[in-house]
Parts: C-alpha cells; structure tokens; sequence
C-alpha cells in the first residue's frame, strides 16, 4: 500500500497542535483512544514535537541467549537493538513495545545519544530508560514509564525492528505520526494525519478563544461546546485582527443564577 507522503513541514505544523485537538478529531474520526497512557516526559520542559514511527519490539529475555557477550561490536540479528539506533531516520521517533515492563531499562543515555545524532526527534518506551537523569538533560525529548538502573539484558530481548507493535496499548506501525508535549504521546494513523492537522490547526484558535471566555468568567451554556453564534463571535474576533494575549474577549449573556 502507498504510504501518504508527510512532509517535514507537516510535522512541524503538527507539533504546534495541542494533544487534546489531536485527540478529539481522532475520535470524530472513529479512533477511540490513541494517546499512551501513563508515559512522561523525563524533561517536560522541552518543546513539543511531532516525527515518523520506527518500531522495535521487544519480547522477555531468556539466560541462554541474553549475556553481556552478545553485545559484539558489530551489526547482527544478537544485536538488533544497535542495529535498530543505526537504522534511524531524520524526523523519526523510536518507538519501543517493552509489553509495559520496567523492570530494565529499554536503553539509556549512549543510544539516545547516537540517535539525536542521526536526527531522531524523539524516543518513547511504555518501559523504562536508564541514565534518566542524564537523559533529562539531553535536547532530545524521551519518555516512559520509569527509571531503573538494571541493564535490558535482564528483561528484555530485541526481536523485531520496523514491525507493528503496541506500547502503552495503542497499535503504532512504522511510519504512523508520533506526536509529543507535556502532556504526553499521541499516535495518529498515518493516512489521517493530514487531514487531522488541518483540523486541528482550526480548532486550536477556536479553543484558545473559548478558553479566554470561560477565564473571563462566562458559563459554559453556549460558549463550549461552541454554538453556531459562538463560532460567529469567533469568526468576527479573528476577523478584527485580534489575537489571544491583546484581544478584548467577546461575552455573551451569562446564564440566569
């Protein structure tokens, strides 16, 4: 199946679009619930992103093929999980199914690292990271479930790159759009992203200006969810040139006490 061409400009409008227009037109559009739940920032103070999935799937360890000595220094189906780092792309994000297991990390701070270097704009696990608080200091926005000192070999094995997977109990295959803010990760269907981006580019002026109504002390009859007349008054306010940090806000009658 061809893919839908995203371009590095439509994921840059996209990271500028709020998680909750992401979500609702996700949901108008029949996907119930494709936000990773209980993820976090490890440094919540960097800026929203949005990048293409590569997947890697990990399944548990076992003794007998798990050791230290399987990590050689060179590329091999022992060591996929290097593999997977050298393989990334600009404007993705790694995406990792730890089957919602802390107990070891999914990687730390020196493959992160190598994949901000290669332009990877994100990396989320539904595990853990190690070095958390180096990786909390890094440009390159990570997150997960916690943070543990044990090492992946513990837990974990690397059987598959590139492959659907679940993290967090959302289905993310390759190439899906990951989008990223403080409050979360939002995986949205590759095939609707754009049309969800024009959506939500709509919809994010609309609630900033219905917000400043509800802050200025309006009810929520008629104001939100917005009525004909509110889109209206929304309309007329964009219309004079008014923007959310200097524009007078529109009220409509309050509600009857």
């Amino acid at each position: 199946m061809t893919q839908i061409e995203i371009t590095a400009d439509h994921l840059a409008r996209l990271a500028k679009c709020t998680s909750g227009s992401i979500t609702t037109e996700l949901f108008r559009r029949g996907f119930m619930q494709c936000f990773l739940v209980g993820l976090r920032p490890l440094n919540p103070a960097l800026p929203s992103f949005a990048g293409e999935a590569f997947t890697m799937r990990m399944i548990p360890a076992r003794e007998d093929l798990e050791s230290y000595s399987t990590l050689k220094p060179k590329p091999g189906e022992d060591n996929l999980q290097w593999v997977g780092v050298e393989s990334t792309q600009p404007n993705q994000v790694m995406v990792i199914d730890s089957r919602n297991d802390p107990r070891a990390a999914s990687m730390g701070n020196m493959l992160l690292t190598r994949m901000s270097k290669r332009g990877v704009v994100g990396v989320v696990t539904d595990g853990s990271f190690r070095d958390g608080s180096e990786i909390a200091q890094m440009t390159l926005p990570a997150y997960c479930r916690e943070v543990v000192g044990s090492t992946r070999l513990s837990y974990h094995h690397v059987a598959d790159l590139n492959v659907p997977i679940a993290c967090a109990g959302v289905a993310v295959y390759p190439g899906d759009i990951v989008h990223g803010e403080k409050d979360g990760i939002t995986v949205i269907p590759r095939h609707v992203a754009i049309e969800v981006l024009e959506a939500c580019e709509a919809r994010d002026p609309l609630e900033q200006y219905l917000a400043l109504r509800i802050e200025a002390g309006e009810a929520l009859w008629g104001v939100y969810p917005p009525t004909d007349q509110a889109r209206a008054d929304f309309a007329a306010w964009k219309a004079a040139g008014s923007k959310p940090e200097d524009a007078p806000v529109i009220r409509a009658p309050k509600a009857a006490e």
